[in-house]
């Protein structure tokens, strides 16, 4: 990585953690992803931009691999995603053949926006949702 995506990294990251995230989390209607954190075994709930479409909940992580939840679904792929304030279980799937630009076109355009403004190695994540 660059040094010039390595300081957008950190700042966008210090930004999500410290203000962005918690205030995003309180909020009832923001979609969440909970992963199992992956040291310490403890629930950790980020806000993302998705859409449901069947069974599947798709995403794009703005961060790649390097994004913590990812970290955590390479990890311990369960997980629970909250889609209009309903709680929903399922396995979680990194997806590095699809074209995450093109995945983006067809999530919520606000938050597609912002992943492109803010990412650097963009990755598709889908997560099968139970029954």
């Amino acid at each position: 990585m660059t040094s010039r995506a390595e300081r957008k990294y950190r700042a966008v990251t210090a930004f999500q953690r410290r203000i962005g995230n918690p205030v995003l989390r309180r909020l009832p209607f923001q979609t969440l992803l909970e992963t199992t954190g992956r040291v310490s075994g403890l629930p950790r709930r980020t806000p993302v931009g998705g859409r449901r479409v069947g069974d599947a909940f798709w995403l794009v992580s703005e961060f790649g691999e390097r994004s913590q939840y990812v970290r955590n679904i390479q990890a311990d792929p369960r997980v629970r995603v909250r889609v209009r304030g309903r709680w929903h279980t399922g396995t979680a799937r990194l997806l590095p053949d699809d074209d995450p630009l093109a995945r983006l076109r067809a999530l919520p355009r606000l938050n597609s926006a912002a992943v492109r403004a803010f990412g650097a190695g963009l990755l598709t994540v889908r997560v099968d949702l139970d029954g």
